[in-house]
């Protein structure tokens, strides 16, 4: 069954600003009530001027101003001195008074999904949301037309609708960093407790700003900036068993769930908060995390209700055996009560599922309640502490209303991005200077890296953009320190050289190498040895 949020979701998604209608003599009433002045993109009509001829502004009940063209017999919620003319050949136009706040967006969805249809236009609303004005058809809407047309139709639906939510909670006045820097230096060697103090002393609102990082030591040719790279060593730093705040879970070594001993470490809870900001701020900032957490903590971000399956990768054999009580009849076979024992450091604890719960029998009758309790208890309840110290940090980033717009595996893309990499979509998104595509050089490096392992390939791509991860969207929706930015390779320096790497702009320097073996043994040295040398 759809959950409520999904169901909320869909019905967003398929909300439209009023059509325009023709009108008869006398004009009817708007069949459509006006939208509310804070769903709405209309403006005040002050200081506009006069109306163009043949124009009339007339008030719905509700108090909505709207526009009869008593030229072309027609009505509008848009207010003509407003309107522009749309240009041909899909060129975006925007209303006066939008252009700065919306140059921005353009560019990055541009980037993402090509020019609007001809005759579209984006524009945004009074409130600081984008709506989208067909001329052709005089429609508006929230939704952006190019999410159905320029998707190649062998794109997956579940990538589609990502996507779409992916636009619109990007468009967010929220999710827009604020204008200024923020800068952040840390020690290689050191990220975790100097990320800590550098993130926990600054406002949220100033973490807002376009993010600066700057390794202690390792002034280069990077702008300073080295936020890529940051957000992956700081994966490696939150799931240190040093610090106790995760553990391994039950099906994979790889995915990772709340410690629910982490008090051991008395500092555990500032540290949750801190996580919570760092997966906030990779959000905000359009970085990834090569972190994976268990499916029930991505629900838990999203209040989106426990299930008896997120036990599974949790606790595996606790799992299984209570399926089986759901299962079979319990009656003379089980002896329990509505308590569970949590073993704190090797010493068994007893604790109540509810209030009375070492003097309440479970029975068949009452076996589903002891089963979502116990599933309630060892995912979130002894957790509890934690997770919302971790969601106190989060929340001053970005807010519940907007990140509940996704379900838990698109949270898991958003976060930790595409781990498979996919080759020919790199070759087709690289850009090339000093070289073209059929250079000797260029033909030896796609060949060695279709030759590697996804391993080896994950180290290139980390050296050259700081993170191994992979938008949803794929190459072409990779990112620089300044916005959207395709991975480029550069003709540089000579084959006695090593190549290089700009993270800030996901560019690889890599000389002229003669033959195949001499440029595979040369790129293999650059990611295998010390990132932080070889990097500029």
């Amino acid at each position: 069954m759809e959950s409520s949020s999904n169901q909320e979701q869909r019905q967003f998604n398929n909300r439209a600003l009023p059509l325009t209608t023709t009108v008869s003599t006398p004009p009817p009433q708007l069949s459509t009530p006006p939208p509310a002045q804070d769903e709405t993109p209309a403006d005040a009509n002050a200081d506009l001027g006069a109306l163009p001829s043949g124009w009339e502004m007339r008030y719905a009940p509700e108090g909505q101003p709207y526009f009869v063209d008593h030229n072309t017999r027609t009505r509008t919620w848009l207010d003509p001195r407003r309107n522009q003319t749309p240009s041909t050949g899909g060129a975006q136009m925007m209303a006066a008074p939008a252009q700065a706040p919306l140059a921005r967006l353009m560019q990055q969805t541009n980037q993402m999904f090509g020019p609007l249809p001809s005759g579209w236009e984006m524009r945004i609303s009074n409130n600081n949301r984008v709506y989208f004005m067909d001329h052709n058809s005089k429609i508006t809407t929230w939704d952006d037309p190019r999410l159905t047309s320029s998707m190649d139709k062998d794109v997956p639906q579940y990538k589609r609708d990502f996507m779409r939510k992916l636009v619109y909670f990007r468009s967010q006045p929220a999710m827009r960093p604020s204008t200024g820097k923020c800068h952040i230096t840390v020690r290689r060697n050191n990220i975790f407790e100097d990320a800590f103090a550098e993130i926990m002393r600054h406002p949220a609102s100033r973490l807002k700003k376009k993010l600066f990082v700057k390794f202690r030591g390792e002034d280069g040719l990077n702008y300073d900036n080295r936020s890529g790279e940051f957000f992956y060593l700081m994966s490696k730093g939150i799931l240190n068993s040093y610090y106790c705040l995760f553990e391994h879970s039950a099906l994979d070594n790889n995915i990772m769930q709340i410690n629910p001993h982490s008090g051991v470490n008395p500092e555990h809870l500032n540290y949750f908060k801190f996580i919570g900001r760092v997966v906030g701020l990779s959000i905000f900032h359009q970085r990834f995390l090569d972190a994976f957490f268990v499916p029930a903590f991505y629900k838990m971000i999203i209040k989106k209700k426990i299930t008896l399956k997120d036990m599974e990768s949790v606790d595996a054999a606790q799992f299984r055996s209570l399926q089986w009580m759901l299962d079979n009849p319990i009656a003379d076979v089980l002896d329990l009560t509505f308590t569970v024992e949590d073993d704190v450091f090797g010493q068994l604890v007893e604790v109540d599922l509810k209030e009375g719960g070492k003097d309440i029998v479970v029975t068949d009758d009452n076996k589903r309640e002891y089963v979502r309790l116990v599933t309630e208890w060892r995912i979130s309840r002894c957790v509890e502490e934690q997770f919302r110290a971790f969601q106190q940090g989060f929340i001053e980033i970005v807010p519940q209303g907007l990140i509940s717009v996704f379900d838990e595996r698109e949270l898991e893309l958003l976060i930790g991005g595409l781990a498979e990499i996919d080759v020919d979509d790199w070759k087709k998104h690289t850009n090339y200077r000093g070289y073209s595509e059929n250079d000797e050089t260029i033909q030896n490096f796609w060949k060695a890296v279709r030759s590697w392992d996804n391993e080896k390939k994950a180290k290139l791509l980390r050296f050259v953009t700081g993170t191994s991860r992979i938008p949803v969207g794929g190459f072409g929706d990779l990112q620089g320190s300044d916005g959207p930015c395709q991975f480029t390779i550069e003709k540089t320096g000579t084959p006695e050289h090593l190549p290089k790497s700009h993270t800030c702009f996901n560019r690889l320097d890599l000389p002229p190498y003669r033959t195949y073996g001499h440029l595979d043994r040369t790129l293999t040295m650059a990611i295998e040895g010390n990132i932080g040398l070889l990097q500029e």
